[in-house]
């Protein structure tokens, strides 16, 4: 149905329009206004599609070459909607699209929603036309929701009409009749009296797919005479086809009737697209029912009207295709403009950055060289204060090894002679002083031995051999559970099912796990259990030791492993701490490529873990 393939324009008003163009032709030689002049060139445009289309282009296009120039937005809108008419009449669906979608997107940035509304429904008509039906109902059902959120509601009559006309098995019955009833009601409202027949016609379609035959006819005739009395002759030939191409197989000469009225009509006026579309029909029909000389005399006539429409469009002295191409021409020519001066701004941005960078990389080059010097200078001094300060260092590890092992042997004599006199009774007094002086001796030794076993230098490799793990650990358990019993408590062990075999220095390592396990009974209370477990996961060997003292607090964990170190803490039997045994060991477990770590929480004991990989360096 092209009438409605085309009512455009939501201002579209049906009555009246050619005393409306008459009107607007006379008032517009006296139009100062710019912006009204534009709108009337729009309105004119629009209102001469039916007549002269090639009016109708070179209107649009004097409106949005204005509007351009004023940088009027609506203005321009308007006119690249109408250019969407053209070329949709014109046959050439592609440009049409481009142009009404154009027109869309210029009606979303003015936020103009019932303009968004029309321009959706006109590209749904020509996806219609194109048969690329999905896309037409998905741009319909745009339209509908668009159209839901208007105030001024005519253009839903419109979008609605189109829709049901178009794609009435997209919506289901009960919606239809909802919909045709608030159509109906849109266009009394308004006293609109083409959308109240066109929905007339609607209704008379809908009667045919139900069966409802001569009602349809009926109302589709009533609608006839109306649309003839009030003028509407450009809407009267869709209804004269539609009322033939339904009478033609029940009511021939009937039919054939409205064909030849139908085609009267549009060659009084000059609609000659539909005078090409009637005379087909009938050329056809008398084809099919062999009737020669009629269907020669509208061939002839078909002939006549492609000739008539050549005509015109050569004398019409419009390319609309070569507007269509310079126009692209121009975009792509405005677009590399646009590109080159922005690379220019950029060009002279990074020139201007460049410089700037050059003089910065300069000074700074300048105060380089100059701190460069002095730096030269005092790593020199720092490089000698280093080498006195190693010597130094070297010097005083040397003397303190000196003396522990010069100390160790009156201090191993003192405890051996306490020893002894502990087991004599010689006074309740002086057995306490003797028990006093024998636990001096003993840690006085204990950490003789820890400075003797200390290297203050360069860690040495560790003497490694196939060893199994397990009989380490049992060894050192073995060893230590004298030392237990002082304060009745009990060393748990738990080997692996599995031989533990590791390349390691029994010896250092021996030494570790007899600081893990001495720490353990050192800071846990008498009767407690220390719990000593070697498991596999793997390649890796994971030995724990485990008890439940007095905790370590977060504060003194991150200090724990260093040597010498401030975080030292008596035992519970009053055992006073050296501060090396976790930094030997440490240094131990990491020669051998391994880690140490630890977990507590104050109050509620410590573990101590060990991982060891089982493969060989």
């Amino acid at each position: 149905m092209l009438f409605f393939m085309l009512m455009l324009p939501v201002t579209f008003v049906c009555r009246a329009q050619l005393p409306e163009m008459k009107n607007i032709y006379a008032t517009l030689p006296q139009i100062k206004d710019s912006l009204r002049y534009v709108d009337a060139l729009n309105r004119l445009a629009m209102l001469l599609y039916e007549k002269n289309i090639d009016s109708t282009f070179l209107l649009a296009k004097q409106a949005r070459e204005i509007s351009n120039r004023l940088q009027y937005a609506k203005g321009k809108a308007d006119a690249l909607n109408n250019l969407g008419v053209v070329y949709d009449i014109k046959g050439n669906l592609q440009l049409g699209l481009r142009y009404y979608n154009e027109a869309y997107k210029s009606y979303t940035l003015l936020k103009d929603t019932a303009n968004r509304a029309q321009a959706r429904m006109n590209i749904a008509q020509l996806y219609q036309e194109s048969g690329k039906n999905e896309k037409a109902v998905a741009n319909y059902k745009m339209a509908m929701g668009i159209g839901k959120k208007l105030r001024r509601d005519s253009i839903m009559a419109m979008v609605i009409y189109n829709f049901l006309y178009a794609y009435p098995d997209e919506v289901n019955k009960d919606s239809v009749d909802f919909y045709f009833n608030k159509a109906r009601k849109i266009g009394e409202k308004y006293k609109d009296t083409r959308i109240l027949l066109a929905l007339d016609q609607l209704e008379a379609n809908i009667d045919f797919r139900e069966n409802r035959v001569k009602k349809g006819l009926a109302l589709l005739t009533n609608t006839l005479d109306t649309v003839l009395k009030n003028h509407l002759y450009y809407f009267s030939l869709d209804i004269l086809i539609n009322l033939g191409d339904h009478l033609l197989l029940t009511d021939t000469a009937k039919a054939i009737s409205y064909y030849k009225q139908g085609l009267t009509i549009a060659d009084k006026n000059g609609y000659l697209i539909y005078s090409q579309v009637l005379t087909r029909k009938l050329r056809d029909f008398y084809r099919v029912n062999n009737n020669s000389k009629n269907e020669l005399y509208y061939s002839r006539l078909l002939i006549a009207f492609n000739d008539k429409h050549d005509l015109l469009d050569n004398e019409s002295g419009v390319d609309y295709m070569d507007y269509a191409v310079k126009e692209q021409q121009l975009e792509s020519v405005k677009l590399r403009s646009q590109y080159k001066s922005v690379f220019l701004a950029l060009t002279v941005v990074v020139c201007l950055m460049a410089v700037v960078l050059i003089m910065i990389l300069w000074r700074n080059w300048k105060k380089t060289q100059k701190n460069a010097a002095l730096l030269r200078l005092q790593f020199e001094q720092a490089e000698a204060a280093t080498e006195a300060l190693d010597v130094i260092n070297k010097n005083y590890a040397r003397l303190i090894k000196i003396v522990a092992h010069d100390l160790r042997n009156p201090i191993g004599a003192m405890s051996t002679i306490s020893s002894i006199l502990v087991d004599k009774s010689l006074g309740d007094e002086n057995d306490e002083l003797i028990k006093m002086m024998q636990v001096s001796a003993d840690n006085s030794l204990n950490l003789i031995g820890d400075l003797l076993n200390t290297d203050f230098e360069e860690q040495q490799e560790p003497n490694k051999q196939e060893t199994d793990l397990n009989v380490i650990v049992e060894q050192c358990v073995q060893l230590l559970n004298f030392r237990a019993k002082d304060k009745n408590q009990q060393i748990n062990l738990t080997l692996s099912a599995e031989p533990v075999i590791i390349n390691l220095d029994k010896e250092k390592i021996n030494r570790v796990i007899n600081n893990l396990i001495t720490n353990a009974l050192k800071f846990s209370p008498d009767g407690e259990v220390i719990y000593v477990a070697v498991t596999l996961a793997g390649n890796t060997a994971l030995l724990t030791v485990k008890d439940a003292g007095i905790g370590i607090p977060d504060d003194i964990q991150r200090k724990i492993f260093d040597p010498f170190t401030t975080a030292k803490r008596m035992g519970t039997g009053g055992e006073q701490p050296f501060g090396l045994g976790l930094y030997i060991s440490k240094q131990i477990i990491e020669a051998h490529h391994g880690k140490i770590g630890v977990k507590s929480e104050p109050g509620a004991g410590t573990e101590f873990f060990v991982l060891l990989n089982l493969a060989k360096y």
